[in-house]
This record gives C-alpha cells, structure tokens and sequence, in this order.
C-alpha cells in the first residue's frame, strides 16, 4: 500500500510539474488511424529548433509570446505544418498524419535501364566530404535518454537478481543534457551539464551515438551507405519520391551484397540537387546483438540539413541474458558557421547517364585546391571526390597547429560540477521529451535502490580503510596489496600458477612479492604529471625432486610522462629458465601435458646473473632499449618421471633440445658477457588527443625493431665463453580492408655477423608450438612447429601471416555471417641457413561463442608432409596489439 501512495504522489507531483508556470506548444502525434508516433519530430521553423516526441508521441516545447512555423516529421509519413500563436498559456497542438506517398513518375524509370538509385547514390557519394567539410564549426545541445530493460535471465539467477533489485520487463532510464561544440578537422568539445541516472549512479555521455556521421565512411566499424566504397558492399533501388518542405526527397532502399555484420539494410531518404540525407532508417547486426537507427534531419542554415531526432535500439541475447536498450537523442538549439571555402554549391554531373558538358571541370594538381572549389564549373563525382580530398590536405592541415600535424581527432569530456545535484523541477524546465508512466516508477525504484546501495558502498569502504593492511587467507596465492600510506605498498603477486610440475624439478612452488614507491609530481605546464616510482620485485622456487632453491630479485625505477618515459634498473640472483627467453610453452600447459600424456615440451637451463637495463620511451613512436647481462650458465637434467601416464612406449626426452646445427658444446656450461640495444619505431604513427592527452593510434602504425647484440668474451675470464655478433630486424602490423578482412603479418631477419661461439641460449629462438592450444596472438608464433627444431646460429628470415576474412567459405551462409564467426587463413614460413623450408598453412573458425577459436594446421618439410593437428584458442579479436 505504500508502494502505491508513493507512486500515486510521484505521478501528482509530475502532473503538477506539467502545470507549471510557462507557455509553449504541446499535444500529441499520431497517424490518421489514431496510433501514436513515438519519435517524431516536432520542429520550429522560425527556430531553427525542435524537440521529438515520447513513445506515446506526446510532447512539450516551451515558447516566448509569438506566431511560429510548427514542422512535424515521420519517417513514412507526410510532414506537417501548422502556424501557432502563443500567448502567456500553454496551447495544445496535436497532429494527425498522412501516410507518405512515394511518386514514381518524378525520375523515368524503364525496363532494362539503370535505376535511378545509382545516379542518386553515385551524386551522395560525391558530396558527402562537402556535407563533413561544410561547417566549420557547429554547437547544439544534446538531450540523450537511454531506457533498458532485462527481458529474459537464467532460470538459476532470476531469484537472485530479484534480491539485487533487478527485475524482469522493468525499465531502467539514464538521462543526460550536454553541450557538444564540433570544431573541423576533429576536433570535439563536450560539456555535461546535467545527468540523472538508474541506481549504479554511473554517468552517461551522448558522444558515442551523436557524434558520428553517416557521411563517414564508417560507423563503429560498420560500413556506412555514403562511404566511398559503398558499391563495394550495398546494391541500391529507388523506391520513389515526395516533396517536403520545398525539397524533393528520394527513397533509396539500401541493401548489403551479402547480409551479416558491420553492413546496413533499410532505407535512406536523400534530398535532390543538395544530395543529402533528410532522413535515415537502417539496422544492422554486431556482436550478435540486432542495431535499429533511425536519424531525422531539419535545416539549420541554408542548405545544410543537420540531425534532430536520432533514435536507436539493441537487442539481443547471450549466455541466456536477454534485454533491450533504446537511446533518444534529441540535438537542438544549433549554432553553427559555415566553412567560407565551401560556400559554392556544386553541380554534379554523373558521367554514366548524362552528357558530360565541354566546360566539366578536372581536377588538376598544378592549380590550387581552394581555386577550384570556387570554380562554377560543372564536375563529375569522381573529379570532385578527387578535389575535396585534396582540399582536406592541403588547406585544413594548414589550419592545425604545429604539435598537432599527426593528430586525426581530439575530444575533450567534462562534467558541470551541479551536473549531478540537478532537483526535478530542473528536470522538467529542460527534458524536451516527457517521460513515460513505466520511466517514471523506473526512477523512483532506482533512487530507491542508490540511496540503499550508497549506505551499503559507504560501509564497506570503512570497513575496507580499516582492515586495508591485514592480511588475508590465500592473499599469497591470489595476489593482494598491503598499503602504508605516502605511497608505499607491498604485496603478493599472483601465485596461482607458479605451483607445477615439469621433469628437471618434478613438482615446483614459487612465489613473487614486491614492494613499492609511487609518487606524482607536477610538471611545470601544471596540467601533465612526472610518475614516479621504485620498485623491489624478489622472486622464490623450489624443486621437491631437484632439491633446489632459486631466487631472484630485480631493483627498478621508473619515471614517466604523458608522452615519454624511463625506466632503469639492477636484476640479479640464481634462476631457472627456459632456452627461450620468449617461454613458448606455459608451465600450466607444460605441466597438463607432462602429468597426463608424458610429454615434456619445456626445455630448462639455470644461471647465475647480474643484469643492469635501460629503456627510453622518447615518444610513442620511438623507444630504444639497452642492457648488460653478465651470467654462469649451466646445463639440467630431468630428475623426475613422474605422470599419470604409464604406458611402456612412451619417455620422457632429454633436457636437451633437439635440433638441426647444434653439436654437443653448444650445450656445455659456459659464461656470458653481453651487450643488447634495440630501437623500436612506429612510422607515421598517428594520435588521439583526449582531455589533453595524446594516445596512439597503434592499429594504423607498423611496429618496426632493430636489434644488436654482442657477446664480449674479454670480460669473462678464463673458461669458455660466448663469442658472438647478432643484427636483426622486425616488422609487425595489422592492416584492415574496410569490413571485407583483415590482414596480420610478422616479418623477421636476422644473422650473426659473428658466430665464433654460440651457446645454444643465445641461438635464435622461434615460436613454436607442440600443443592443441593456439597462443592468443594471431601472427604471434608457428602453430605446430617444434619449439627448437630450427633454433639457429646463422642466418634465418620467418614470416607469419594471417587473414581473416567476412566471407569465405561456410560464412557463405548469413546465419553464420549474423553469429558474427569468421574464417581465416595462415601461411607461415621458416628458413636458416641450416634448416630445410619450413611451411605452415592453415585454416581456422574464429570468434565462435564470441570467444573461442578452432584451427586445423599442418606443417611441411621441403614440400613434405611432416604433421597436422587441430588448435583450440580464444577468438582473435581479443588479442592484444603488439605494445
């Protein structure tokens, strides 16, 4: 019963509030049959300002004393325009709206001829740089709402979600007024002004959904129908047009050339001879989750057309969650200015179906950009594409500041300090969409819920604060910090996985600890920050059949800044390691295979060690690495047998890699005095700048690395020791194809200028893998090549490639294309100068479930059939990049 009295005065209160003190328009759209049209919009001619409505097409619009030009638009139906006076009351202005009638009779459609969509799109296509291009700065204020509900849980977790406060079919609503300021090239200022939210009491900001074009190329990496490339990925159909508000609009039907994600399906309303969008209503599928959008347009200025009611909604299910999201956004309130170099508004010529007049102008290089945009010349869509992208290059770089030439965006993010303590009769002066009865009761149970879940948080933070340095149960295998003030901490690391077995210690325990020092000092900018801290990072194991002791313990300082950084340090002790510095295999996985089908991949030696290493980030592009190791090597041997495999036909190997060159004092105990520089570069590497703080845009840089090292036998003493010159280089990258694939690839060579003496740790090493596991970088290593079969002291080259693909082969089929599976290919190669031609090829079904891979390779000797097996990994796309 309280429930109910609580509801009832919430709805009196906002009826009230409804009553207030003001004057405008408000009333309700609907279609002739009396539906309501949720979403449409309500625009103010003289204004150049309007507001959508609800999902029961209800609206408000607050007005000053006057006569005004009422517009009310629906996709699929007659706009409607009424003139109103207002006085010192509210009018009420309802609208009844005509279904839209498509005239095929205004373009000439005939049997057998091209349709009329293709020189529409062709024309679009052409002009959507202009429409990116043509103001030079713009501000509107955004009013985004997104209302969420769980429709569908697993049986076990209902009840359980019910406690938390969740439930079924209810809606949970977050609002959100920001002013967003758009500043070409990229450049994108966001204001949050106020925010009210469901129960996590998390902020929402509109950017991610009003801030993209469809003029773009892509949307969230789904190709948008006014991309450069669309012919690549859409066939188009004219399905008719109809005048509104002294515009012939066209509807263009936009239909992928083959269905599935990352491509667009519906329509496109495009306005003739201006060649933009009026309107848009197209849907898509990504990450198994079904995308509406719906984007209705007004003019702002004269003849430019700008968003003003953008709508879109989610749905979709996954681990037997189900739900629905929608966002209304309503961008109002536009200031904008108008780019002086494109105030010419072009005549198109489509070359395929019209005459091209003698007087059609060509772009040219040798005649500048901006002269050109100026001519009054007629141009073809090809031509005029060429002199936009030009135009981009050569005036709008002039216009960025020195230290920002490789900057591709900028975006800047605040919040109102009152964002957050807006009352409700705030909310109702400033919301341009009332709310629903069910986002009403919505608000009032997640308010509910946050002052609960705040009293909850606030407890256990002082519960925390308090026990913040005791130590807990398993804090040493789970990892846990203990902090002591001023900066300081110590802890565990995580300890899980250094408990294993593997056949030169039989079963091992290890732990890491550390201790730390962390301090931030301001720069003199008093913006950026120097971090500083010092580091002591010991680690302990321990061999129960081996009967030995390792330890180690690495001293490091670091110093960074926004951009740049050091970071230097001492390491030394007695440890364990594997031939190959890279650990191609895990212990855990070294150790399944070893206790259940006795195989022992991993391949030990120990040393004594000192090592002494420098890194300087000059800047994300360029860093270069230097360290000196001085270490006494000695060669292992097993000393356990055990596993849960008995069979009689199968032993353990030897300690001792196997391997085409390496003769017996490859492996003998030795010393080692050695120097290793590296530089890495990123060529053309382009940046973000985010709250005034640069961030690299790895993907579109290839990572290029050159390394030296040289063993220094001098400085040993007496007693064998290493002898050798290494040069090599690298490059990695992964380049995309818009939608259509992917291409991965890792390049490598090498030699040794000096092979006088080489020890089998510091031959050159390559991935290799012997298990079913796939390792999770897509060019990261071999698939089924022998971990040291190849290792080299000459001079070698491999090569990694990887290709993903949008459709290939099952992905023919749209079920599995909408499941979001893809297909790739690898080819891998290997060759030493002692080793024969090593081949991989392979073929792999990634992203299945969203996470996981299958892969079948095989691998060939010469030509020669040498072994296959099949691969389980996790989907690529959850790889990390290369840094």
């Amino acid at each position: 019963m309280n429930r109910l009295l609580h509801f009832v005065s919430l709805l009196i209160f906002f009826a009230n509030g409804f009553q207030a003190v003001g004057q405008g328009i408000r009333g309700k759209v609907s279609s002739q049959e009396g539906e309501p049209l949720a979403f449409a919009s309500v625009f103010i001619r003289n204004l150049e300002d309007g507001v959508p409505t609800n999902e029961n097409g209800l609206y408000e619009f607050r007005l000053k004393p006057g006569f005004y030009d009422v517009v009310v638009q629906y996709l699929g139906y007659k706009s409607q325009i009424k003139t109103v006076e207002i006085g010192s009351d509210w009018v009420d202005l309802d609208f009844s709206l005509e279904t839209q009638i498509y005239n095929l009779s205004q373009v000439e459609v005939r049997a057998g001829a091209e349709d009329p969509a293709l020189t529409i799109m062709r024309k679009a296509i052409a002009k959507a740089k202009y429409h990116r291009l043509q103001l030079q700065k713009y501000s509107m204020t955004v009013y985004l709402k997104g209302t969420g509900q769980l429709t569908d849980a697993p049986f076990f977790l209902k009840k359980k979600l019910e406690e938390e406060g969740l439930k079924l079919n209810e809606a949970y609503t977050s609002e959100s007024v920001s002013r967003i300021t758009f500043t070409l090239p990229d450049k994108v200022e966001e204001k949050v002004i106020s925010i009210r939210t469901n129960g996590d009491n998390q902020g929402t900001s509109p950017a991610p959904y009003i801030q993209t074009s469809f003029y773009q190329d892509q949307i969230n990496e789904i190709v948008s129908p006014l991309s450069r490339y669309a012919f690549q990925y859409y066939q188009f159909k004219y399905e008719g047009s109809f005048f509104d508000q002294n515009v012939m609009v066209s509807k263009i039907r936009v239909t992928p050339r083959s269905r599935g994600e990352r491509v667009f399906e519906g329509y496109l309303y495009i306005i003739e001879d201006l060649w933009a969008i009026h309107s848009l209503d197209l849907k898509t599928s990504l990450l198994g989750f079904q995308i509406t959008a719906k984007q209705q347009y007004a003019p702002v200025a004269d003849n430019v057309w700008m968003p003003l009611t953008h709508t879109y909604t989610f749905g979709g299910k996954i681990f037997g969650f189900a739900g629905e999201f929608q966002y209304l956004a309503s961008t109002r309130e536009y200031d904008v200015t108008l780019n002086p170099d494109l105030a010419y508004k072009p005549q198109i010529i489509d070359e395929k179906i019209q005459e091209v007049p003698d007087n059609a102008a060509k772009f040219s290089k040798s005649v500048s950009a901006l002269e050109q945009l100026a001519s009054e010349e007629p141009k073809t869509p090809k031509e005029y594409r060429k002199l936009l992208n030009e135009y981009e290059k050569e005036v709008l770089k002039e216009q960025i500041e020195e230290d920002k030439r490789d900057v591709v965006s900028e975006r800047s993010y605040s919040v109102d300090t009152l964002a957050r303590k807006r009352n409700l009769s705030y909310w109702d002066s400033i919301r341009p969409v009332p709310l629903t009865l069910k986002e009403i009761e919505g608000y009032r149970r997640d308010d509910s819920l946050a002052t609960i879940e705040v009293a909850k948080v606030s407890e256990v933070d002082s519960v925390a604060k308090k026990a913040r340095s005791k130590y807990k149960p398993l804090d040493f295998l789970n990892g846990a910090s203990y902090s002591f003030g001023k900066g300081v901490s110590v802890g565990f690391r995580q300890n899980w996985t250094k408990f294993s077995f593997n056949t030169v210690e039989g079963w091992k325990v290890g732990m890491a600890l550390f201790y730390r020092k962390y301090e931030e000092v301001k720069l003199a900018d008093s913006v950026n920050r120097l971090r500083k801290s010092f580091n002591i990072e010991p680690e302990l194991r321990y061999g129960f059949s081996s009967k030995r002791f390792y330890s180690k313990v690495n001293f490091r300082w670091s110093h960074t800044q926004p951009t740049s950084g050091q970071t230097w340090g001492v390491e030394g002790g007695r440890f364990i390691y594997q031939f190959n510095s890279e650990e191609p295999i895990q212990e855990q996985v070294n150790a399944a295979y070893s206790l259940l089908v006795r195989r022992n991949y991993m391949k030990l030696y120990e040393q004594d060690f000192a090592r002494a290493y420098w890194s300087h980030r000059v800047n994300y592009g360029l860093t270069y690495r230097v360290n000196f190791t001085y270490a006494e090597r000695r060669t292992l041997e097993n000393t356990s047998d055990y596993s849960f495999y008995n069979k009689p036909e199968r032993v353990y190997t030897s300690n001792r890699p196997e391997n085409v060159e390496a003769g017996d004092e490859a492996f003998s105990n030795h010393r080692i005095a050695k120097i290793h520089g590296s530089v890495e570069w990123r060529p053309g590497l382009s940046y973000t700048i985010r709250n005034g703080r640069k961030s690299p845009n790895y993907e579109r840089s290839p990572l290029v690395t050159f390394t030296y090292q040289k063993a220094l036998p001098n400085l040993v003493g007496s007693g064998p020791a290493a002898d050798f010159d290494q040069l090599e280089t690298s490059i990695q990258h992964a380049v995309k194809f818009g939608v259509s694939g992917k291409l991965d690839f890792n390049v490598t060579g090498g030699t040794f200028l000096n092979s006088d003496q080489v020890y089998f740790q510091d031959f050159k090493h390559f991935g290799g893998n012997r298990t079913i596991f796939s390792n999770m970088g897509a060019a990261s290593n071999y698939r089924v090549m022998d971990y040291y079969r190849y290792s080299t002291s000459g001079a070698y080259v491999s090569a990694i490639a990887h290709y993903q693909f949008r459709k290939f082969l099952f992905t023919q089929l749209p079920m599995l294309r909408f499941s979001g599976v893809r297909e790739n290919i690898f080819i891998n190669y290997l060759k030493t100068e002692y080793s024969p031609h090593y081949t991989e090829i392979g073929y792999s079904l990634d992203n299945l479930f969203r996470f996981f891979r299958v892969e079948f390779a095989a691998g060939f000797e010469n030509g020669d059939f040498l072994r296959a097996s099949p691969l389980f990994g996790i989907a690529t796309f959850l790889n990390v990049n290369f840094d």
